[in-house]
């Protein structure tokens, strides 16, 4: 399946702002970016302003090329065995993501599977990146100026600049596990080849698992994995990376799947 970003044009951008309610031109734009991130927050996906495979779906427009069969690298895990119960897009980032994060065992792979499988709705990105600071109510207020909503949210902090700096909208969350702030996205900038201060949406398009592994890796959560398998490790775990024990019985369900399965 295609996706879809500013500066891209097409049949498939002008069905995208039919769906969206703007003017179909065929080019993708500030307005129809805009829409998109509209949409999104309102429907509680990750507001990204991409048009990603799910983001597309969601709006029913199927009639889009098949995509390729993904090809799983080779492992020393059997990551085989996860087919059906994690999407084959999210297994195939594993090797890589392992190697440059010190993922050594399955028992640190279950928890951080689990652990983003559950902070980003089952590797689909369903993770609000406002939820915390506006209600339902007040976020269709602001629903055509996300970028601004970031710029306030985010202002002085995490290393972005004050609000006319952009940087709030810029570094805003993204990946299973949220990337947020240009201090992270710019530690995060050293483990990959590419300039991500110049195009941070590839921690959306082809970092979203790598960048949770650099979250994990960065606030020493193997040595917590490395504790066991039991419900009180993942809680453990869990309250390092949510800062709570929010959604704690799914996390421990498929806690206990994913290590069952790579056993």
């Amino acid at each position: 399946m295609s996706t879809l970003r500013r500066g891209d044009e097409g049949p498939l951008v002008t069905k995208l702002q039919e769906k969206l309610g703007v003017d179909p031109i065929g080019k993708f734009g500030p307005k129809t970016e805009a829409a998109l991130l509209a949409w999104q927050l309102s429907n509680g996906l990750q507001a990204d302003g991409i048009a990603g495979p799910f983001t597309l779906a969601k709006l029913g427009i199927e009639d889009l090329p098949k995509a390729a069969p993904i090809e799983i690298p080779e492992s020393g895990f059997k990551l085989n065995k996860l087919k059906g119960h994690i999407p084959d897009g999210v297994i195939a980032q594993i090797p890589d993501t392992s190697a440059r994060f010190g993922i050594t065992n399955n028992l640190r792979l279950a928890h951080f599977l689990s652990q983003c499988g559950h902070e980003s709705g089952g590797f689909k990105g369903l993770v609000g990146i406002f939820k915390k600071y506006f209600s339902p109510t007040l976020a269709v207020a602001y629903e055509r100026q996300p970028d601004k909503i970031a710029n306030r949210v985010y202002a002085s902090r995490m290393g972005n600049g004050d609000e006319n700096s952009g940087d709030g909208y810029k570094f805003r969350g993204r990946g299973y596990i949220q990337l947020t702030g240009k201090e992270n996205y710019t530690r995060f900038d050293t483990t990959v080849p590419e300039n991500i201060i110049a195009d941070p949406d590839l921690v959306a398009t082809k970092y979203p698992l790598a960048s949770a592994a650099f979250f994990f890796n960065s606030n020493k959560l193997w040595a917590i994995c490395d504790r066991g398998a039991t419900p009180e490790v993942v809680t453990a775990v869990t309250k390092r990376v949510n800062g709570g024990t929010i959604g704690l019985a799914d996390r421990n369900k498929h806690f206990n799947e994913y290590y069952n399965l790579l056993k």
